[in-house]
């Protein structure tokens, strides 16, 4: 595509799915030239069927890249890339109209590509029910004493009562509120689980405008998140990471929550202060904190979090399970259904917001 013609597509033609790239599509499918889709990563050969019968009207030619100079070798053939590239890979893809990332995630993506008249979708929603499983897992591991108490018992063979039947060392979340930053897929999924699941009250703050689901009770802009922060049990981090959500739950914030409320990390380690984190936890001013994301992944060694008793951590992994892989190749065969039908895709990244 020239760049004459890639500077006249509009955001609206992008969501819309006319205009020009349908318009390149329903003329690719006459000349008989086939759909070449280059892939970064290792489809088996099952999913990578699944794709091929994904298009409607076109033949699909699936190529594997085998690292990052082989995907440079392969650019040039590529109207569809499964993966990234960088801006200075761009002028080597003049046919790339289409780039399905792997993530959802989009901070670590080249600006430049974001920015260019490329289509970028990502995998919004893909990986949020399993995430949504885990903080929940994280949170009862902390509010009934599992991982503060009882695992490490449990590593040194022993059976012990912690408290009594009626002190505080363990507690119920029917009736409890949680407080969640971004309604995105993540947000959603556990607002759901807290709601529906453990009869918790849910507030929560997003910038999109939106309907308030029934399972929330409140729902507010990003502004109301320090006052939400001071009322909350339970405070759970489900945004993406941009410059106006970077470190957003920092020391202020942490020492504004209830004494003895919970702390959840769940999208991306860079939105909150990991240091300042550590200081509250040691003076028990939190009850404990549920991570699966952290600002330096992975995290050294000698860093003070493993000192925190009251922390539990999963490894950046909450995403991660059979069904995930099962939603992330159907995510990508319905975006090729649609694509070759000029029909608009799913998740495409608003270059404004880069996400």
């Amino acid at each position: 595509m020239s760049t004459e013609s890639r500077n006249s597509l509009s955001r609206r033609d992008v969501i819309s799915g006319v205009s020009l790239l349908a318009a390149s599509q329903v003329l690719g499918a006459q000349s008989g030239e086939p759909l070449r889709i280059l892939v970064t990563t290792g489809f088996d050969p099952k999913e990578l069927e699944q794709l091929t019968k994904a298009a409607v009207g076109r033949k699909v030619e699936i190529i594997v890249a085998k690292g990052r100079d082989d995907l440079r070798a392969k650019l040039p053939q590529a109207e569809v890339l499964y993966g990234a590239i960088t801006a200075a890979e761009m002028d080597s893809a003049p046919k790339l109209k289409w780039i399905q990332a792997a993530g959802a995630g989009m901070e670590g993506f080249d600006k430049k590509v974001l920015a260019s008249p490329i289509t970028v979708t990502n995998m919004a929603r893909v990986f949020a029910p399993g995430i949504a499983d885990t903080a929940m897992g994280l949170l009862l591991c902390i509010s009934r004493g599992i991982s503060t108490y009882y695992m490490p018992q449990f590593y040194k063979r022993q059976w012990k009562e912690v408290g009594t039947i009626k002190s505080p060392d363990h507690i119920e979340l029917a009736g409890r509120t949680m407080g969640i930053v971004g309604m995105g897929g993540i947000g959603s999924e556990i607002a759901k689980r807290a709601h529906y699941g453990f009869g918790m009250k849910v507030w929560a703050t997003d910038p999109k405008p939106m309907p308030k689901p029934d399972y929330v009770e409140i729902l507010r802009e990003p502004g109301w998140f320090p006052e939400m922060a001071k009322q909350v049990d339970v405070l759970v981090s489900a945004a993406p990471h941009t410059a106006k959500t970077e470190r957003m739950f920092n020391e202020e914030i942490f020492r504004s929550m209830k004494k003895g409320s919970i702390f959840i990390a769940m999208s991306r380690g860079k939105l909150f202060d990991d240091m300042a984190l550590v200081k509250v936890l040691k003076e028990g001013h939190l009850r404990g904190a549920g991570l699966d994301v952290f600002p330096m992944e992975p995290i050294p060694s000698t860093h003070p979090i493993f000192d925190c008793t009251n922390v539990v951590m999963t490894p950046h992994t909450s995403g991660w399970g059979v069904e995930r892989q099962e939603r992330l190749v159907a995510h990508f065969a319905e975006n090729i259904r649609r694509y070759t039908l000029g029909e608009p895709l799913l998740a495409v990244v608003d270059r404004t917001t880069g996400y």
